[in-house]
Parts: C-alpha cells; structure tokens; sequence
C-alpha cells in the first residue's frame, strides 16, 4: 500500500513539473527581451570639430539631427510642442546653454513639508518657488524656447520647447556648442534616410517622481529620476 501511494504521488508530482515547464516555455516564448530601445540615440562616429557642428529638427518625424557638416553624428526623438504652444520653425543659434536649468513659470510652492505644483505668477505669500526639473537646456529662440530633459512622448506634448529622453540630453548637451546653427522645419532631408530609424522612447508615461524629489538635485544630477 505504502509503494502504490508513493507511485500516485511521485505521478503527479511529474504531471505538476511538466505543466510548470510547459507554462514556463511559453512564458518565455512571449515575453519581450526589451520594453524599449537599449539607447535613446543612433550614433554615427564622434565629432572632430565642433565649429563645424548644426542641428536639424523635423518636426514631422519628431526627430533631431546633429551634423559636422553633412555627416550624422547623433540622431534622436524628441517631444514637440502642442498645436495651441508650437515650435517655432526658422533657422536659429545655439545660446544660453544651462546645464541644471529648471522653469521660471511652472513648478512647486514648498514650505515646510508641504509642497503644492502651480504657476510662479500664482505663488501664495508664505512659500518659494523651485521650477521644474529642465536639464540639459540649449535655447533656440527668443521667448524661452530651448532643447532639454524630459518625457519624450509619440505626440505633441509641450509649450513649445524641445524634450530629448534625459539619458542622452547631457550628450546633445555636450555635441551641441553655443553659435551652432539650428534649423527647426516641418521636415528634413534626413528623414528619409536615418530618420527612419530614430530610437523611440516607451517610457513617457511613467510616473513622475514625487514632488519631495523633483525639488531636490536628483533630478539634475542623474537619469534614473523620471519627470
């Protein structure tokens, strides 16, 4: 009696391992090996002269292109502005670069622990004002218009300025040196081209990071802190 019971155990204890197997297999079978791409930029070589560096920007393909000359250097998605806040389009230089930038319009009233998001003109008396997180920031045009880190996402999402994936915002940052020519249109001649395979960002609608950490440095200082 004691074997027969041992046997129907050691049974089913096999018919348990299969199904678990089986189910593993196709676990692993339909489970995407990236949930986005392993780089936010395609690079092509390295910049030997800077004078010689512009910036192209597609506003149809929602994409940059940084060149020495005609040759492509980096190439990357970005957010463009709403139909109702637009890009402006023209040709433009490089200026004001500020590496740890945040908004003078938009951000949080602290005092204490508490912390509240709302407009700097809006300010209650009795609080300071720190701006949003905008590292990163090459200007473009007159009236605050500049490229900086943020949420990259597939539609038109911002006031007008330009958001490049904040893993790669310090390297167009350090590509892009003050003067260069910037060309801002509703295409380029690059998009039919490597502006096929521009990397896209998944990850734009993650959550912010809290309020408590978008007011400290974290957010300029690494690239793990979404916002």
């Amino acid at each position: 009696m004691k074997r027969r019971i041992l046997i129907i155990n050691t049974g089913f204890g096999l018919g348990v391992l299969a199904l678990a197997a089986a189910f593993l297999q196709v676990s692993c079978a339909t489970k995407p090996e990236h949930s986005g791409p392993v780089s936010m930029a395609a690079r092509y070589g390295t910049v030997t002269n800077p004078a010689n560096v512009q910036v192209k920007v597609s506003l149809n393909n929602r994409a940059v292109y940084v060149l020495e000359g005609n040759e492509p250097r980096f190439v990357a998605a970005i957010a463009i502005g709403k139909a109702d806040s637009p890009t402006p389009k023209g040709s433009f230089k490089a200026f004001n670069k500020l590496p740890r930038k945040r908004s003078g319009t938009y951000g949080f009233y602290v005092k204490g622990e508490e912390i509240r998001p709302g407009k700097r003109t809006d300010m209650p008396a009795g609080y300071r004002y720190v701006g949003y997180p905008m590292p990163w920031w090459v200007e473009f045009a007159s009236g605050g218009y500049g490229f900086h880190a943020g949420g990259v996402w597939p539609e038109p999402r911002t006031k007008g300025c330009l958001r490049l994936h904040r893993t790669i915002a310090k390297e167009f940052f350090d590509l892009v040196p003050t003067g260069a020519p910037i060309h801002v249109a509703d295409s380029q001649p690059e998009d039919a081209t490597i502006g096929k395979n521009v990397p896209r960002p998944t990850d734009y609608a993650e959550r912010d990071a809290p309020p408590s950490v978008l007011i400290t440095d974290a957010p300029l200082d690494r690239t793990d802190v979404p916002f």
